[in-house]
């Protein structure tokens, strides 16, 4: 079953290639959705698919790549985002 969360990523998440490693993360896993930096300085993403690797991609989120320092890690349910075929990088919003 597919399940859809939107996260939100605080700390030192910009300029670290969170959101390529991101990306890297969610291809292997089979996830879609999408990730972006916000103008705050957080990083945002919706993230969908089956629940192992979602809880996977939740778990990678809490460190992130290196360089990054994650200071809390948001998780909301997001049902009614729709449905996604790939996983993408989207501009800063």
């Amino acid at each position: 079953m597919k399940i859809t969360r939107r996260l939100r990523i605080r700390g030192q998440v910009q300029g670290v290639n969170l959101r390529e490693a991101m990306l890297l993360r969610a291809e292997q896993l089979k996830v879609t959705g999408w990730v972006q930096n916000r103008l705050d300085g957080s990083v945002e993403a919706i993230v969908q698919g089956e629940a192992f690797a979602i809880d996977a991609i939740v778990d990678w989120a809490h460190q992130g790549p290196p360089g990054a320092r994650v200071d809390s890690l948001d998780v909301e349910t997001a049902d009614a985002e729709g449905d996604y075929d790939s996983f993408d990088k989207k501009p800063t919003a």
